[in-house]
C-alpha cells in the first residue's frame, strides 16, 4: 500500500509518500510545497493544489493521511491553515484517494507510543522507521511522513489509535 501523508499549511505544506509492505515502510518521495508570503491567498492555494496534484499524479498513492488542524490562539492563522487543508483534501478527493484524518496526539501515539511525545522524538522515529540518514527537513516534511506512517500503523483504522490513547487516559 502506498500512502501519502500531508501536514497542511499555507506557507509550507509538507508531504511524504511511503510504501508499506507487510510491516516494513519504504520512503518513496517527500518534501514541501512553499508559497511566497507576498502572494495573494487565492494564488497560494492554487499553487498548493497544483503542486499536490503533481505529487499524486507522479506517485499514484492508494490512500492519503492528513493531520487534523491544531491551533492555539491565532484564529486568522487557523483559518488560513484550514483553507490549505481543504485544498489538500480536495486534491486527494479529485484523485480518488480515500482520506484518513489523525490528530497530532494520534500520530505521536502511533510513532512513539506516547501521545504527548516531543516533536524531536517523533522526528527521530520517522528517521528510524524509514531508515533515513537524517531527519527530513523542514519539520513539515517530517510531520507529513509521520502522518503517513501513522496511517500504515493503524491499518487505515483511526479508531485503533484513538482507543490506545483513551486507554492511557488522554483526551483527544
Amino acid at each position: 500500500m502506498k500512502i501519502l501523508g500531508i501536514d497542511p499549511g499555507y506557507a509550507i505544506l509538507g508531504y511524504g509518500v511511503i510504501e508499506k509492505t507487510g510491516n516494513k515502510f519504504i520512503p518513496c518521495s517527500y518534501g514541501s510545497l512553499t508559497t511566497d508570503k507576498d502572494m495573494p491567498m487565492p494564488q497560494r492555494l492554487e499553487l498548493l493544489y497544483d503542486g499536490l496534484r503533481e505529487v499524486i499524479e507522479y506517485e499514484r498513492p492508494d490512500a492519503a493521511s492528513i493531520e487534523e488542524l491544531y491551533f492555539n490562539n491565532n484564529a486568522k492563522t487557523a483559518i488560513y491553515v484550514g483553507q490549505a487543508r481543504g485544498v489538500a483534501m480536495l486534491a486527494c478527493i479529485k484523485a480518488g484517494l480515500e482520506i484518513a484524518e489523525y490528530t497530532p496526539l494520534q500520530i505521536k501515539q502511533a510513532l512513539v507510543g506516547y501521545g504527548r511525545a516531543e516533536k524531536r522524538q517523533v522526528q527521530m522515529m520517522v528517521k528510524t522507521i524509514l531508515n533515513l540518514r537524517e531527519v527530513p527537513k523542514p519539520d513539515d516534511t517530517a510531520d507529513a511522513l509521520a502522518a503517513a506512517i501513522c496511517h500504515g500503523h493503524s491499518a487505515g483504522n483511526p479508531l485503533k489509535i484513538q482507543q490506545q490513547i483513551k486507554e492511557k487516559g488522554f483526551r483527544l
